[in-house]
């Protein structure tokens, strides 16, 4: 661990690391209860303000940017007022959007949380509101996405393909898998939501517990990680458990659990896993080998889930998560 908050500060920094894939403004709508109207029995919530954050890809570019590195973006929004925040919002956060297409006849994806609450209260989600693309990726849109990620790829030190299932990552499999097999000597990470197995040949991937029930069964084990692993090309398998922590699969190594960092009941997962695979890729990026790179994931998402909301992970919390479990007991265990 020593190793580890000696050098991350200089290895971090300045690491290009380019994220390709669905871009989300994520909207939270806060608001005050009023009182109950009169047409139904229902709250009327006089609204107080509304924040647009970055979700999906763009969440993940936010942490990496956060975290020192250089954060380039691939991906597209609409030529509207959401996707318009989410840019503003992204270029606050010192992420290149060189590489991001605003479309016209293309809604940008936007998940708006309403919170609701007493005055002087804390508020509370109360329904979530989803308006997404329905269009396909096709076209010279897709041509322009595919011009765009071999341009932004020049000289990374890491890619990650964010895929939401919303149409971009869909749109460039071929092409992403084109550079996959190009690009061996850097690492590539995948988060898909549903298409992991499309992704042949990565690096490694961040799939959460649900992801992997969807392919290999509610009652998968360990042994059913390392043969999938092996079966997608995959060098590792990093997936993420709650707070249950993480299990760290590598080919011809045991497999490693990690503990959750942190307290037991998150404060709010909203864009967790795009911080841990954020963390990661810098990890990979800057030469650390799979249990150095997970370690320092598993505290960035322990650091994140505390906050509320989209939120992201500064260099400074992470190197200080790190400070304070250095004197601690280890946290990893060799599974049997």
């Amino acid at each position: 661990m020593t190793m580890l908050t000696g050098t991350i500060g200089k290895k971090f920094f300045g690491k290009k690391i380019v994220i390709v894939g669905d871009l989300v403004a994520d909207q939270f709508l806060r608001g005050t209860i009023a009182r109950v109207s009169r047409e139904a029995p229902v709250f009327i919530l006089r609204h107080d303000e509304t924040e647009t954050l970055a979700g999906g890809a763009a969440n993940a570019a936010v942490n990496v940017a956060s975290l020192g590195g250089k954060a380039v973006l691939v991906g597209m929004v609409g030529r509207d007022l959401n996707g318009n925040a989410l840019l503003e919002k992204l270029r606050q956060a010192a992420v290149d959007c060189s590489f991001v297409i605003a479309a016209e006849n293309y809604q940008t994806t936007t998940k708006i949380r309403v919170l609701a609450g007493q005055h002087y209260a804390p508020r509370q989600q109360v329904i979530r509101i989803d308006y997404e693309n329905r269009e396909p990726v096709v076209g010279e849109l897709q041509n322009e996405l595919k011009r765009n990620l071999f341009s932004a790829v020049a000289d990374a030190d890491a890619i990650i393909v964010s895929d939401y299932n919303y149409g971009v990552a869909n749109a460039l499999i071929a092409e992403i898998t084109k550079k996959i097999t190009e690009r061996k000597s850097i690492p590539v990470l995948v988060d898909s939501r549903f298409n992991l197995e499309s992704f042949n040949g990565a690096t490694t991937a961040t799939p959460n517990q649900e992801e992997v029930e969807q392919i290999l069964g509610k009652d998968f084990t360990e042994t059913d990680c390392v043969k999938l692993c092996r079966n997608l090309g995959f060098e590792s398998l990093l997936i993420t458990r709650g707070n249950e922590g993480m299990l760290l699969i590598e080919n011809d190594r045991t497999p490693m659990q990690f503990e959750a960092v942190g307290a037991r009941e998150p404060i709010d997962v909203t864009g967790a896993g795009d911080t841990v695979i954020a963390a990661y890729a810098l990890g990979l990026a800057s030469g650390l080998n799979f249990f150095d790179a997970a370690t320092i994931a598993n505290h960035a998402g322990g650091i994140v889930v505390m906050k509320k909301g989209t939120a992201s992970v500064s260099f400074d919390e992470l190197l200080a998560s790190l400070k304070k479990s250095e004197a601690a007991e280890p946290k990893t265990k060799a599974t049997v």
